[in-house]
C-alpha cells in the first residue's frame, strides 16, 4: 500500500482529477492512501445500492450500470455492500455476483468491497477479503464486530488484512471509541480510513481522531453526506453518501481541496436543496437513466427487538415529475455523469 501527501496528490493528476491549486493548511492532515492499482482512496465513495428485479433477484445489469455511472461522474469510488446496500440480505452467491459485476467495469473509479457477514463469521469474511484481493478490488471495508473488545477488533482486522493484502476502511458505528480506532490503526497498518458513524458526533470527534492518529487515518463521514461541508472544514478527506448525486459531491470535494471554498459551498447547497425534495433519493437514479423504472432497492431487516419499517408508499407521478424537473432546471449544468 502506498501513501502520498495531499499536495503531491493534486499535482500528479490522480484518477479523481482534483485541481492543482495549493491546499489549505491542516495541522493533522492525513496522507492520502492509494490502492495497489494507483487509485486514490479519498473523496466521495457512495455506498452502492443492491438493485433487484421485481422477482427479488439481484439485478446484475443495474449493478454494472451503477458502476459505469460512478466512472462517468469521475467519482472517486464506490463501496458495496454496506448498510445502504442491505448487505444482510445478500446470499454468498449474490455477494460474489455483485462484486464481479462492479469489478467488470474498468475505469478510474475505485471499488471497495464490504466483507462483514452475518454473525461476523471471521472465516467467511476472510474468504470475501481474499476474493477482493484476488479479483482486482482496490480496498475492503467492514463494520466493527458489535460488542467486541479492542483485542477482538484488532484480531478481526488483522485477519482481513492478511487475507486481502489491500488497504482497509473501517465503518465505526454505535459506541466504537476514538481510543479503539487509534489502537486499531497502530496495530494494523493496512487500516487507512474510518467511515465514522458512531453515536458520539463524528463532527466533534473528527479532529481528535486525526490528531491522535498522527495524520495516519483518513476521516470519512456517512449519514447521507448531509454534513460533508463542515466535515471538510475539520479535515475530513471523504464521505460515503448515497449514489444519486455523488458526482455533485465529488465536485464539491474537488473545489474545496483546490481552495475554492465559496464555489464548494455553493455546490454543496445544490446537493442539499435537491435532497430536500420528497422521495428524491428513491428515484434519482431512475430519473438519471441508471436504474429501470421497476427497480427495487433492498433494505436490511430490522435490528433484533425492533419493529420492521413500514414499506414506503409507491412514488407518485407528481413526485417523479418534480424530481425530474429539479434535475433538468437546477442541476443539469453540474451533472457530470
Amino acid at each position: 500500500m502506498k501513501t502520498i501527501d495531499r499536495r503531491k496528490f493534486l499535482e500528479t493528476g490522480a484518477a479523481v482529477a482534483l485541481a492543482t491549486a495549493a491546499l489549505p493548511s491542516l495541522a493533522n492532515a492525513a496522507t492520502i492512501a492509494k490502492s495497489p492499482h494507483g487509485k486514490a482512496l479519498a473523496g466521495v465513495f457512495p455506498i452502492g445500492w443492491s438493485p433487484s428485479r421485481p422477482d427479488g433477484k439481484l439485478d446484475l445489469d443495474s449493478m454494472v450500470a451503477q458502476q459505469k455511472f460512478i466512472n462517468r461522474g469521475k467519482v472517486a469510488g464506490i463501496a458495496w455492500p454496506q448498510n445502504a446496500s442491505a448487505w444482510q440480505t445478500l446470499s454468498t452467491d449474490e455477494w460474489h455476483q455483485g462484486a464481479d459485476a462492479l469489478l467488470s467495469v474498468k475505469g478510474p473509479s475505485a471499488v471497495v468491497l464490504g466483507v462483514q457477514t452475518m454473525g461476523f463469521d471471521i472465516a467467511k469474511s476472510a474468504d470475501y477479503a481474499r476474493y477482493a484481493g484476488q479479483h482486482g478490488a482496490d480496498a475492503v471495508m467492514s463494520l466493527t464486530p458489535p460488542g467486541a473488545s479492542d483485542a477482538e477488533i484488532i484480531s478481526y482486522f488483522k485477519t482481513l488484512a492478511s487475507a486481502s493484502n489491500l488497504p482497509l476502511m473501517v465503518q465505526a458505528v454505535g459506541d466504537v471509541s476514538v481510543d479503539t480506532l487509534v489502537n486499531l490503526s497502530k496495530a494494523v497498518p493496512s487500516v487507512i480510513a474510518v467511515k465514522d458513524e458512531a453515536t458520539e458526533s463524528p463532527l466533534e470527534r473528527g479532529p481528535r481522531l486525526q490528531a491522535r492518529s498522527g495524520g495516519k487515518l483518513e476521516d470519512f463521514s456517512g449519514g447521507g453526506g448531509y454534513t460533508f461541508f463542515p466535515e471538510m472544514e475539520r479535515g475530513f478527506l471523504g464521505t460515503c453518501p448515497y449514489v444519486g448525486l455523488s458526482d455533485v459531491l465529488q465536485q464539491c470535494f474537488n473545489l474545496y481541496q483546490a481552495g475554492k471554498k465559496r464555489e464548494a459551498f455553493n455546490m454543496f447547497g445544490l446537493f442539499m436543496a435537491f435532497r430536500q425534495i420528497p422521495r428524491s433519493n428513491d428515484y434519482v437514479l431512475v430519473a438519471r437513466g441508471v436504474f429501470p423504472e421497476d427497480a427495487v432497492m433492498r433494505v436490511n431487516p430490522p435490528a433484533k427487538g425492533k419493529p420492521a419499517r413500514p414499506a414506503p408508499k409507491p412514488i407518485t407521478d407528481f413526485e417523479k415529475a418534480e424530481i425530474r424537473r429539479a434535475l433538468n432546471d437546477y442541476l443539469k449544468p453540474v451533472l457530470v455523469a
